[in-house]
């Protein structure tokens, strides 16, 4: 590891000055993916500035919207009485997102900004990553892509979007708060990121020095259901092959709202809008889950390896969909 300078911030806007005028300065939360990019030599900033004591903490709720602070560890924020009562897809996401030990060191702020788990992204024996080295090419789409995404991915990048707790926050139009040189601003989730397809450098619209101060996440309506469904290698502390989070106001057997995010499969934590708009006005039916599923993985770009990802997230979605509604199989 290379060696850095360590300051404690004690005031936000201290924080947000020292790192906006250092080009190497980086914030320390949580550090669960940062100090080990630091290890692998993937990250290398020459300033680190430790953020863990600012009054960034705590959840509060504003009539139908939840505030977090950003520093807000993955624990508390699942333990939240409101999150269980009212955002069931949010807390399912968080509870299988990490385990126990990581859930109480990682932030919400932090997770939203954790990196790629691509091997060759954190392997600098790679020499092609055009998400480390700009047009260096991508090893991934040469080598073993199982863990990649098939969704907002082409052969520049393929690399995978590895938040669980992203998945139901864009299907809720959860809103990031910022806080940076030029002052305060608000971005919806679902234009937060960046798809590899696109920028496979540039993840999301941070800027540099910019601190995610709290997520505002509106509440679901009283009668809706949701869940989140996790398909993984092995129960515990494992990455998603797929998953699916899901909310639906249902009334007379027939789907009036319909909110979804997948995870497992893109590169940014997906909205799929068009199922969403396949599911609007049309009955509680398998059939009608199945067609939506299908419109979800449209436009889906496959390798060998990867391929059979566009199978698994439809049979995710559907039944997640399924268990939500209680539609039998």
């Amino acid at each position: 590891m290379r060696s850095f300078e360590y300051v404690r911030a004690t005031e936000v806007a201290d924080a947000v000055r020292l790192v906006s005028a250092h080009p190497g300065g980086a914030y320390l939360a949580g550090g669960t993916t940062q100090v080990d990019l630091m290890k692998d030599g993937v990250l290398g900033p020459d300033l680190l500035v430790d953020i863990t004591r600012l009054p960034l903490t705590g959840v509060e709720r504003r009539d139908e919207v939840l505030r977090v602070g950003a520093l807000t560890t993955m624990e508390e924020l699942a333990a939240d009485p409101t999150v269980i009562e009212r955002l069931p897809l949010v807390r399912e996401a968080l509870l299988k997102g990490a385990s126990a030990q990581l859930r109480n060191m990682a932030t919400i702020g932090g997770n939203l900004l954790q990196r790629t788990r691509c091997r060759y992204f954190r392997d600098l024996d790679v020499p092609k990553c055009n998400k480390r080295l700009v047009e260096s090419g991508c090893a991934a789409v040469e080598g073993a892509p199982r863990m990649h995404a098939v969704l907002g991915a082409n052969e520049r990048c393929i690399a995978l979007h590895a938040s669980d707790l992203a998945v139901p926050l864009v299907a809720l139009d959860a809103v990031v708060c910022l806080l940076g040189a030029a002052g305060e601003r608000q971005i919806p989730l679902t234009d937060f990121y960046f798809a590899s397809s696109d920028s496979p450098d540039v993840e999301n619209r941070l800027s540099h020095g910019e601190l995610i101060t709290a997520i505002e996440i509106p509440l679901l309506p009283v009668e809706a259901v949701s869940g989140y469904l996790k398909v993984r290698d092995r129960v515990s502390y494992e990455f998603a092959l797929a998953s699916a989070a899901v909310a639906l106001v249902i009334s007379g057997g027939v789907i009036r709202q319909a909110r979804i995010g997948l995870g497992g499969v893109g590169s940014k934590p997906w909205r799929a809008w068009d199922a969403e708009r396949e599911l609007v006005g049309s009955p509680t039916a398998t059939a009608t889950f199945r067609r939506a599923a299908q419109v979800a993985v449209q436009g889906a770009w496959t390798l060998p390896g990867t391929a059979f990802k566009v199978e698994l997230a439809q049979r995710c979605l559907v039944r997640e969909l399924r268990t939500v509604s209680g539609v039998a199989a």
